[in-house]
């Protein structure tokens, strides 16, 4: 759980400096406006009204901290309810993904406080890591979409959140190597770096994202239309994430320098990349799929014998002489005898009849002709059916 260790150095951090309060010229604490006595520095930002987006980045943080709990408890408590196995597949990559975007709400909070040399290493170390969880829930999702698409079954749950992890870690490596080649190996503080080496670090999250992207165009050209939509809203997602990444690599590394803000706007903007990818990630991915996930199978339905758009396989499967009962298909075949019997009696003796003498004709050919029955047109309405597509001809003689 990629919080816990955010919360643990926070907490560490705040009962370490609990004692320590900045006092200005005249010995009296400096408390800026909105804060109260047991806020001091370096956390005055989660309080200070004067600067107003550590508030607000604080605020909507929270919320969706609140709003990734709620909704993994959600999928826990209602995860007996899932009963077909397609739909228990996701679930694994989804608690995974709440984590990741539970673990960027709080990394947050890192960017807040005024950094120091722990506070440095635990956002670089975090940083790549949260990224790469998320990225790799949205890849497993999309492969996991491919396959129900395709072959209409889907790798376990377990496979999946397997997989995501092996591909998160390939970040956690890489972001180890970083530090112990700057700080252990070079002598550097952990919080000097360059804000290109900060991007150079974070390639293989980028990788792992247009792979995500990737993954979900193939989805959407699967053969069954009911995983359809779920695959569009990951491809929205990521497409978002795409956007989102883009608008702050650029910022982080042109805009401030081009603004003349530099490094005074570098922890804002890193702060509200975290928590706007992290609501990105809840509306656009985790609540979709876990709706997908909770709602119920739809209810068999009656085939509609003259719907010529239903599967002609359906269709095969059924016979229309199941629908009619046996004493009503036994009246119909003796009238149908009764009417032949005298039509063949006025044409022999010389009857009533319009000039038509010709031959009669065989029994093959007026089997294959559509003679509807009295129940069916009275399931038609009254109105005179057309033959299904299925018909292959009543045999009467």
């Amino acid at each position: 759980m990629a919080f816990l260790p955010i919360l643990l150095v926070l907490l560490l951090s705040v009962a370490r400096r609990a004692s320590c309060q900045d006092y200005d010229e005249e010995g009296t604490s400096s408390v800026p406006r909105g804060c109260g006595w047991g806020l001091v520095r370096p956390y005055t930002l989660l309080c200070d009204l004067d600067s107003i987006w550590g508030v607000a980045v604080e605020s909507v943080a929270a919320g969706g901290a609140l709003a990734s709990v709620l909704l993994g408890l959600v999928l826990l408590c209602r995860l007996r309810h899932v009963s077909e196995a397609e739909k228990r597949s996701g679930v694994g990559p989804i608690l995974l993904l709440l984590l990741g975007i539970l673990g960027l709400f709080g990394l947050s909070f890192a960017y807040l406080i005024e950094q120091d040399e722990q506070l440095c290493l635990l956002r670089r170390a975090l940083w790549g890591l949260l990224f790469a969880v998320c990225f790799s829930c949205l890849l497993v999702q999309g492969v996991r979409l491919r396959r129900l698409g395709r072959e209409r079954r889907s790798p376990g749950g377990c496979a999946l959140t397997g997989l995501a992890l092996g591909l998160s870690a390939v970040q956690g490596i890489i972001a180890a190597e970083w530090l112990l080649l700057t700080v252990l190996r070079e002598g550097r503080a952990a919080c000097q770096y360059l804000p290109l080496d900060f991007s150079l670090a974070c390639s293989y999250v980028l990788a792992l994202l247009l792979a995500a992207l990737a993954a979900a165009g193939l989805a959407l050209c699967g053969k069954t239309r009911q995983w359809r939509c779920n695959a569009i809203w990951l491809l929205v997602a990521c497409l978002l994430s795409l956007l989102l990444w883009v608008a702050w690599v650029g910022f982080y590394l042109y805009g401030n320098a081009w603004l003349g803000r530099s490094p005074d706007w570098d922890e804002p903007a890193l702060a509200i990349a975290l928590v706007a990818q992290g609501w990105l990630l809840l509306l656009f991915h985790a609540v979709p799929e876990a709706h997908c996930c909770l709602r119920p199978p739809p209810q068999p339905t009656a085939p509609d014998y003259f719907d010529t758009s239903q599967n002609s396989s359906r269709m095969r499967e059924t016979s229309f002489d199941e629908d009619i009962p046996l004493s009503h298909r036994q009246f119909v075949e003796n009238q149908g005898y009764n009417f032949d019997d005298n039509t063949a009696g006025l044409r022999s003796g010389g009857g009533h009849h319009n000039g038509n003498t010709g031959p009669r004709p065989s029994a093959p050919f007026r089997s294959n002709v559509y003679q509807p029955t009295e129940m069916t047109m009275i399931l038609n309405g009254g109105a005179v059916p057309s033959a299904p597509p299925t018909y292959t001809g009543r045999q009467l003689w």
